[in-house]
């Protein structure tokens, strides 16, 4: 009889850490599941934004704040970025500026040479900023010159040269020329899918899934 119950009890406790494994297991593939069904939607957005046309303009304006764009037929490079999120609901506005809020220190000043405070207008719009924001908030990811290491949802920084900024999204759409993914960015032209990965210095490789509990 007590061998009987302690065979029960073995079997019991056995099937208890079963149950938390398969949990666990379970869990980290809805995790999974989720940061993939948010990426696809990013790239979706992001190919969504090359039927738009849009004139190259980094003037300052002043937007509200949170939710504000500039005009919608304008835009830089990192507006592309901010609407293809904005798309999926994550307002990039108001996570850079908030982050900034607090963390000041820690960003860079670009183009103003006495800035005190966070700018809602305009710091979101600038890539030194963002590529701060993307290692503080997102995944910071390797540097290479292999195109394998970067996928669909991916944000690429590059130097167009004299430390001039550029970024753009990986999509999953791949050129029929090099087999590699093709990246989403508006370099002057406005919003083009093309296959530039290797194009420029690339300065920064991230993935940002948006804020986090």
């Amino acid at each position: 009889m007590r061998d009987a119950l302690l065979t029960l009890v073995a079997l019991m406790a056995l099937t208890a850490i079963s149950a938390s494994v398969l949990a666990a297991g379970q869990a980290g593939g809805d995790s999974s599941g989720v940061r993939q069904e948010f990426l696809k939607r990013l790239v979706a957005a992001a190919i969504e934004r090359t039927r738009h046309a849009v004139r190259y303009d980094s003037a300052y304006v002043g937007i509200p704040y949170p939710g504000g764009d500039v005009p919608a037929d304008t835009g830089v490079c990192t507006d592309e970025v901010i609407r293809a999120y904005r798309a999926v609901g994550v307002d990039l506005q108001k996570e850079v500026h908030e982050d900034m809020k607090h963390n000041f220190s820690a960003y860079p000043q670009v183009g103003r040479s006495r800035a005190t405070r966070p700018d809602a207008n305009i710091d979101h719009r600038r890539v030194p900023i963002l590529m701060v924001f993307f290692s503080r908030r997102g995944e910071v990811l390797k540097v290479t010159n292999r195109a394998q290491d970067y996928a669909p949802g991916d944000l690429v920084t590059w130097d167009l040269g004299g430390d001039v900024p550029h970024i753009g999204i990986v999509v999953d759409r791949k050129s029929e020329a090099s087999g590699r993914y093709l990246l989403v960015h508006n370099i002057g032209q406005g919003p083009r899918m093309e296959d530039v990965l290797f194009d420029w210095k690339i300065t920064g490789h991230y993935r940002y899934l948006g804020p986090q509990p």
